[in-house]
């Protein structure tokens, strides 16, 4: 941020000598002048909005949009509120932290919640015990500061989709009656999809710099945990794959496959045979968007990537944690990074996507089709796609970019006073290869760099200075960035 101070500065003195000189110039002159100086320092002094201006100009629909897309697999009522006040509500109280991949009782709750708060970071985890978890659903649910919303990746992305009138959305999962009434009503649920009672996820927020005892969070994020029978056994699949025969969507977006993780091995590696072979009954000609989220069993995690799910689809959405999680239990580049260190770093960030496309992405001796990967953390979105395939990608990461500014401050559109830039300036862009570095330009925000057939499309985001709610902003990100894609089937 230390140009813009020197250029104010520097603009600042410019204008003053201008005043020295006054006297010496012509009336008309010294107006010119002094217009042209002031808009620059006004230029100058609002980063933000010459980034928003940008970014309005770059987006742009694609030639051949889409005009039916089916969603699927998963779906709940989120329940949010303060993770701090939930957990004093439940007569817990602060201590250290501990990362646990099943929680199994409340102090397991407490010690992961914690954890997680302390790095700033996003989690969501399996509540196994389901007496225990409707006490709590019911405590967190009747709190005075609790919100009800629609919940589910799938869910989040069909209603933020069906936000634009011209699309037709099918949304196929676990829907009881409250999600049902929360839902958009341009969103079609099959009759098959319905359920008697509601899942509840519970969505535990907190803010940069609260604190719970000696634990202070870097910034605003939550943990999310459930007791989720139907989403954890993909109990919708089969339903939604058979519904796309008479809805004909033009694109499939899928997640929910995280929420297997609360099975047991055997039953997990069992369902995932028989989702990989539903997915594989979608018509290779109706492309197929993944959305990851949140995982803790490597082993897991790496037959999604290697022979199982990855081949079948041509889209996949991530953040930051699921990226290094996805390159530790696959053995790709930069593995031995146990975690990230602030914001990640953005020649990292490029060698493990180049990685994940040239490895299990779409070439020609190939049976992948794989060729697009929507990167996104907190300071920066990264569209990484395969030449040749995809189109309108600067609309597309700008396009996102724009939704996570806006939605985290819960305004139609950027707020400029609200948000401001967390991403770096200059970065290189790989840390294995020979890199380019890149100046970042807020008048052109979108950087584009190419490497071995793979092209990258980066753009920084404006950050939320007091966000409203994190919950579905990945979500939301994805849903926009798929918009405004154009695919190119070959």
């Amino acid at each position: 941020m230390w140009q813009r101070s020197v250029c104010v500065g520097l603009l600042a003195l410019a204008l003053g000598y201008l005043c020295l000189l006054g006297p010496q110039l012509s009336p008309s002159v010294l107006q010119h002048l002094s217009a042209s100086l002031l808009g620059g320092l006004s230029r100058a002094g609002s980063l933000e909005s010459r980034m928003v201006a940008a970014w309005q100009a770059a987006i742009v629909r694609p030639a051949r949009g889409w005009g039916r897309v089916a969603v699927g697999v998963n779906a709940c009522v989120d329940v949010v509120l303060s993770g701090v006040k939930l957990l004093e509500a439940l007569g817990l109280k602060p201590g250290s932290g501990k990362n646990h991949d099943v929680l199994n009782s409340r102090q397991d709750l407490r010690e992961a919640f914690t954890h997680f708060m302390e790095k700033g970071a996003a989690a969501e985890r399996f509540f196994s015990d389901a007496e225990s978890f409707r006490h709590i659903a019911q405590t967190a649910s009747e709190h005075p500061g609790a919100q009800l919303y629609v919940g589910g990746n799938a869910a989040l992305i069909g209603q933020k989709l069906a936000a634009n009138p011209d699309l037709k959305i099918l949304l196929c999962g676990p829907v009881g009656p409250k999600l049902h009434e929360l839902l958009d009503d341009n969103v079609v649920v099959p009759p098959e999809s319905m359920q008697e009672r509601d899942e509840f996820h519970l969505i535990l927020e907190y803010q940069a710099g609260e604190e719970w005892g000696q634990v202070k969070a870097p910034n605003a994020n939550r943990f999310i945990f459930s007791h989720d029978l139907s989403n954890g056994a993909l109990n919708m699949l089969e339903v939604f794959v058979s519904s796309l025969e008479e809805f004909q969507p033009d694109l499939v977006v899928l997640s929910g496959l995280h929420m297997m993780e609360g099975q047991s091995k055997e039953m997990r590696h069992r369902r995932l045979m028989e989702a990989v072979a539903s997915i594989s009954d979608i018509p290779t000609d109706i492309p197929v968007h993944l959305e990851l989220a949140s995982m803790t069993d490597q082993d897991f995690m790496s037959n999604i990537v290697h022979q199982q799910v990855f081949p079948l689809v041509n889209s996949i959405g991530l953040n930051e944690q699921e990226l290094l999680f996805l390159t530790q239990s696959a053995s790709g580049p930069h593995a031995s990074l146990a975690s990230w260190n602030g914001v990640p770093d953005v020649g990292a960030v490029s060698d493990i996507l180049f990685w994940i496309l040239k490895e299990h992405g779409k070439t020609a001796d190939r049976a992948s089709d794989l060729t697009r990967i929507h990167f996104h953390t907190l300071a920066y979105h990264i569209l990484a796609t395969v030449d040749g395939h995809w189109g309108n990608q600067v609309a597309a990461v700008a396009a996102g970019a724009r939704a996570a500014g806006a939605q985290a401050c819960a305004t139609e559109t950027i707020d400029t006073s609200r948000v401001f830039l967390k991403a770096p300036l200059e970065f290189v862009t790989s840390q294995i290869e020979a890199p380019s570095k890149i100046s970042l330009n807020p008048d052109e925000p979108v950087v584009h760099w190419h490497r071995e057939g793979i092209s990258f499309h980066f753009t920084p985001v404006l950050v939320c200075k007091d966000p409203v709610r994190t919950v579905g902003l990945g979500d939301a990100i994805s849903a926009e960035g798929l918009l405004y894609s154009e695919i190119n089937l070959q």
